[in-house]
């Protein structure tokens, strides 16, 4: 008898049934045949489960396709996208109490402010506002009384507007004045100009100091900030516009220099990267993705983010980044991280919020209104988060006593879950991906007990690159390396700012008036963001850079 084949199979290629290599001749005892019919029907079972099991993967990954797509998230929730309806959208919500914008209040006698806040008020805006006098007099004409006595001033009534001054574009004449010897027997002097941080370009520091805040914080692409200088006059092109940026980040990078040094101080950092599309880059095509590197952490009461531009997402990228640095490094579970663990004297963390989200998105998959496993993860990873969440505010000793005395049980009992039910569940479905994942990262996912000061998340590495996620939707693209290295300087001084509570404008003003000038480290140290703590000074009503 020739040698059988199964049947083919309607399956995908990946689940077709294998080809069975029967004997030539059939046995002909009943306990022979029936064995070799039992491994065609395990070859056939084999085949049938791999292949409910991909349509499971599918499935899953269609529900949380949609999700994405069309379900509820906190970007929407928050108003975020809303764009185009945005006024409305946000004027439905609201009620007609809020048509008065909260006030600082008014001082009395002693010069103390009441604490006792308005009614329909919400908050108190800064009381460094400057009040500008609007006096309306009642005309004098008015002012006899119908006994025919005038009438004396017995009071005021007094309300408040908020009012803006618009932007004005100006022209600054450096006027040098110059002296010379009456006899000319001797050569003149004249006045020297103040160090410029673009000393080829003509503008000032306050318009650099602008443009670089409304382009890396307000995510406002040089187009169109050509376009609103044109409203007021000036016409410059976005090709000059960009040679500033990039010559303003060199400006920059010797305060960049050593806000890297306070980064690398500590005993631990957060490090994390996103993707970034560069058009004219050597070898690469301008689809192609390269990545925004960001590095945050720092001393107490000197927090530092740090953003690096790299092609790659190779692990050769973080060794580069932290080559001179020891200690804790809070990641999440990519691969590429592992060439830098394996560098002695590195200790990795993995991101606890990570290991959640792969659980909660195994939730989202399950049917409706029943309750499973998924959640069962979701409810005891709560527990790691609520010791956090109740010492938060308490030293690093209180801390880690908590984490001792109730995360280390608290994590027992999920790897007891863990291992029981890990080999009930398919690798492959949503939560099968997310039990192997925390099994694979167990260690390091525990490791943050060992002390009281180490994070349990990244989600400081997250919130610091934020920023730079939300600009790319305007901007969408950096059109050369040069330009994409720029804006990792640009973005790394002022996110470092915001970071240490420092107005970016008005820091970014004082830094290129007088970075250009420095002639010391310790000069460049003096203006770094928690040296200067700058506030935002109003002077004539309007924050200080902003003509009357």
């Amino acid at each position: 008898m020739p040698s059988a084949t199964a049947k083919p199979s309607n399956l995908p290629p990946r689940y077709s049934l294998p080809e069975l290599s029967l004997p030539a001749v059939l046995p002909t005892d009943a306990a022979a045949l029936t064995a070799l019919l039992h491994s065609v029907i395990a070859a056939h079972n084999d085949v049938k489960t791999q292949a409910l099991n991909h349509m499971q993967h599918m499935m899953e990954q269609f529900i949380l396709a949609r999700h994405r797509m069309f379900g509820a998230s906190s970007e929407q929730s928050s108003g975020q996208g809303r764009l185009f309806d945005e006024a409305e959208v946000l004027a439905a919500d609201g009620d007609a109490t809020q048509d008065v914008a909260p006030l600082p209040p008014d001082t009395k006698g002693d010069g103390k402010a009441s604490n006792k806040p308005a009614r329909g008020k919400r908050g108190l805006l800064p009381a460094e506002l400057q009040r500008v006098d609007v006096v309306h007099d009642v005309p004098a004409a008015d002012r006899t009384c119908p006994c025919g006595t005038p009438m004396v001033e017995i009071g005021e009534d007094i309300s408040e507007q908020l009012d803006l001054v618009p932007m004005r574009v100006r022209v600054l004449r450096h006027i040098r004045k110059r002296y010379g010897c009456p006899g000319s027997a001797h050569a003149p002097v004249t006045a020297e100009l103040p160090s410029q941080p673009l000393p080829k370009s003509n503008a000032s520091a306050d318009l650099l100091a602008m443009l670089l805040v409304v382009k890396f914080i307000d995510g406002l692409p040089l187009a169109r900030f050509e376009y609103v200088l044109a409203r007021h006059g000036a016409t410059v092109p976005r090709q000059t516009l960009a040679r500033w940026v990039i010559g303003a980040a060199g400006v920059l990078q010797p305060l960049l220099n050593l806000m890297r040094d306070t980064l690398l101080e500590v005993l631990f950092l957060h490090i994390d990267e996103t993707v970034v599309q560069v058009l004219k880059e050597a070898g690469k095509a301008s689809t192609s993705n390269s990545y925004m590197w960001v590095q945050t952490g720092g001393p107490p009461g000197r927090p530092v983010v740090v953003f690096d531009y790299d092609a790659s997402r190779g692990g050769q990228v973080p060794v580069r980044l932290l080559h001179d640095y020891r200690g804790y490094v809070m990641t999440d579970g990519y691969s590429g991280y592992n060439e830098l663990v394996r560098t002695d004297g590195i200790e990795q963390l993995i991101c606890w919020a990570h290991v959640r989200r792969r659980f909660v998105e195994a939730v989202k998959v399950q049917p409706k209104g029943k309750r499973g496993l998924a959640d069962e993860a979701v409810a005891l990873i709560g527990k790691l988060y609520g010791v956090e969440r109740d010492h938060k505010d308490a030293d690093d000793a209180a801390r880690l006593l908590a984490r001792q005395q109730h995360s280390v049980p608290a994590l027992a009992a999920l790897r007891a879950w863990l291992d029981k039910t890990l080999p009930c569940v398919t690798p492959k479905s949503a939560l099968g991906t997310a039990l192997s994942y925390l099994r694979d990262y167990w260690p390091r996912l525990t490791r943050y007990t060992e002390r009281g000061d180490l994070p349990i998340n990244n989600n400081r590495a997250e919130n610091a690159i934020r920023p730079f996620v939300v600009g790319r939707k305007a901007w969408l693209f950096s059109d050369t390396v040069a330009g994409a290295n720029a804006s990792a300087v640009i973005y790394s001084v002022l996110e470092t700012a915001k970071a240490n509570g420092v107005e970016p404008y008005t820091w970014l003003r004082r830094v290129l008036r007088d970075l250009p000038a420095a002639k010391t480290v310790d000069d460049i140290e003096g203006l770094l963001p928690w040296n200067i703590r700058a506030t935002n000074h109003v002077e004539h009503g309007v924050p200080t850079g902003f003509a009357q």
